[in-house]
């Protein structure tokens, strides 16, 4: 396998994650989001520059709580101040990295951090990353002091999280007072999930509490899938004139540094554990993103079709109401009424049909009466229902979704105006499409082919005539009327048909009415088409890309398929993830807990073994005990259980 693959396939994932945005409060949104852009950051801080440049040298990040001593321990470690430690918190607030100065060619540009400023000096930018050239640091090895993991300022804490990400070895440092808290230990969890190198540094333990607290750090570190991880316990010291630790007291930190730098292969140990961890991670955090992407698709798919129904609901509601005998009332049926010369008739109820074709046919050969007014009464009565439909479908497109949380967030988050109302031009499309509509049937009307004899009535009647005929037998069927007016709009629609029938014949007018009827639909499904574009611009502000959720998903398979090839082209021979206690020093013996079973019950008790302080500060009555390595791992019971 060619780590050109895998490098391929992280790219691919990272570009993936790149555009997530996941702004619907769905469940989990917010934990997919900060978790998209923690694997990103990670990819571009750590797993991709790592993976180009493996034979780079070790960056240990030194990260910690709040007042533990981290600033102090590197320091001392170093054997100068190279980072200034203070009392007021918090403490650490730019990054410093401190590297041998044949090392600082690979810190010195944006190879890893490349969002941190590149600075020779101290600074208080937490966007600034110091670098100090050290001679006396081994080649290979790189400290760098983060801040505080528990800052209370919020910047802080996320610029430590960040550089700890981008560690081959976390040392975490933790203080005898502070060593339970669950923000260290949340960490710690993190570095556990990810397989990372980890060695623990318990500072400033009180010398007559050195038998006891650090055994039960190291229970705990055992407990928590820690037992392979080397735990330093620092005893609480005086420091000196330069505020540094007594040399004995972090010579064991010191030596197993410099032997893990010195050992290119047990230092190649450590980065591609910490490296595979890193990448293990990701194909294990990836997935529930592409899912939450998936989900902000769904949610907005569900809020599309509810509106779509809506306004398709609309649209077939005016089609019916005006092809239903709705429409045949009111201004309309009078202004008809009084075009035709029927309306005695039609008041009467005086269903006398030859006397009605009298009546057309004298309509026909005489001079035809002003048929504006039926044009204006129609123009008016689809207006008033086509505005009636569209306000009431606005306002249940704002109910339906305000029944959701994300439904409301995209209501609070829209900047085109109201969505509960029909739009502020709404009205003026409405006549707009209704006198485009009626310049249709105009259309349809003169275009229809007649014979000298079928011309002389259409001419007798006049355009407008046929055309206010026409829009009247469109509007032709009853159901939706009772009583009295059932009677008078069927009469008003015999007689249209009876006036087009005269000039057009009945195949005709048939053909002519079907054709109004379906320009009418299609006008003014243009217009509630027009409205609803209002709801897509609203979900586009926030819209999701299904297909980036199946991106993720085949970034990932191929990412974890490149991954498990193995890296034979990165390290020859390809390194197994082992635990790091194989760099320590061959001077520090190894302490081993002893499982002592009771009544079923398994306890730990350590055995250490101390390296003895050139210095020890006078603690007067209390008991000096030296500074040591507690050395713990995981071990079986007789029953085959693990601790």
């Amino acid at each position: 396998m060619s780590s050109t693959r895998l490098t391929q396939a992280l790219v691919e994932l990272r570009e993936s994650l790149a555009p997530v945005r996941l702004p619907l409060p769905l469940p989990q949104a917010m934990e997919q989001t900060r978790s998209a852009r923690e694997m990103q950051r990670q990819l571009d801080d750590y797993i991709l520059p790592r993976l180009a440049t493996i034979e780079a040298p070790l960056l240990a990040v030194v990260g910690g709580s709040t007042g533990a001593g981290k600033s102090t321990l590197v320091n001392s470690v170093v054997g100068r101040v190279v980072t200034t430690p203070g009392v007021i918190r918090p403490t650490t607030k730019s990054p410093v990295l401190i590297c041998h100065p044949d090392d600082v060619k690979w810190f010195n540009d944006d190879r890893i951090l490349p969002g941190l400023v590149r600075s020779r000096s101290s600074s208080v930018d937490s966007n600034t990353l110091q670098l100090v050239e050290e001679p006396t640091l081994p080649r290979g090895l790189a400290l760098l002091d983060a801040p505080d993991v528990d800052s209370v300022v919020e910047q802080n804490r996320l610029l430590a999280a960040q550089l700890l990400q981008a560690a081959d070895l976390w040392i975490f440092v933790t203080s005898a007072a502070r060593y339970a808290d669950a923000v260290p230990w949340d960490f710690l969890k993190s570095a556990v999930d990810r397989s990372a190198a980890v060695a623990v540094v318990l500072d400033r333990v009180p010398p007559a509490a050195m038998n006891q607290v650090p055994p039960h750090l190291g229970r705990l570190m055992t407990e928590r899938g820690l037992a392979d991880s080397p735990l330093f316990a620092v005893p609480e010291t005086e420091t000196d004139t330069e505020g540094l630790l007594p040399d004995a007291a972090v010579s064991p930190i010191r030596t197993w540094l410099a032997t893990l730098a010195a050992d290119a292969a047990s230092r190649q140990r450590v980065v591609m554990q910490t490296l595979d961890g890193a990448i293990g991670s990701l194909v294990a955090k990836a997935p529930p993103v592409a899912d939450a992407v998936e989900a902000q698709a769904e949610a907005l798919d569900s809020l599309r079709a509810d509106a779509q129904s809506a306004y398709a609901e609309a649209t077939r509601q005016v089609s019916v109401q005006s092809a239903d005998g709705t429409l045949l009332r009111g201004e309309v049926m009078a202004r008809w009424q009084e075009f035709v010369g029927t309306g005695e008739f039609m008041k009467t109820m005086e269903n006398k049909i030859g006397w009605l074709r009298d009546r057309v046919w004298s309509t026909v050969k005489g001079a035809p009466p002003e048929a504006e007014g039926v044009k204006v009464a129609v123009e008016s009565g689809l207006e008033a229902l086509i505005r009636e439909q569209g306000e009431a479908t606005a306002e249940r497109v704002d109910t339906a979704w305000r029944a959701t949380p994300f439904g409301r967030e995209v209501l609070r988050t829209y900047a085109g105006g109201d969505l509960s109302r029909a739009s502020s031009g709404f009205d003026e499309e409405v006549a707009r499409a209704i006198r485009d509509w009626q310049s249709d049937v105009m259309e349809i009307v003169q275009g229809e082919g007649m014979g000298k004899r079928t011309q002389a009535r259409y001419l007798a009647l006049g355009v407008n005539g046929v055309s206010a005929a026409l829009m009247m037998v469109v509007f032709a069927y009853t159901g939706g009327l009772t009583g009295a007016e059932v009677g008078i709009a069927g009469g008003s629609a015999v007689l249209a048909q009876r006036v087009l029938e005269a000039v057009f014949g009945d195949d005709a007018v048939r053909r002519l009415a079907k054709q109004a009827k379906e320009d009418l639909d299609a006008r003014v499904e243009a217009v509630m088409a027009k409205e609803l574009q209002r709801y897509d611009e609203a979900l586009a502000s926030l819209a999701s890309d299904r297909d980036l959720a199946e991106r993720l998903r085949l970034a990932v398979e191929e990412v974890n398929f490149a991954r498990h090839q193995g890296y034979d082209d990165v390290l020859n021979p390809a390194p197994r993830p082992e635990a790091i206690e194989s760099a320590r020093p061959e001077a520090i013996e190894s302490a081993r807990p002893e499982a002592i079973e009771s009544s079923g019950q398994v306890s730990i008790e350590p055995q250490r073994q101390t390296v003895q302080l050139n210095t020890v500060a006078d603690h007067g009555d209390a008991e000096v005990v030296e500074a040591e390595i507690v050395e713990h791992e995981t071990i079986e019971n007789e029953r085959g259980g693990r601790l």
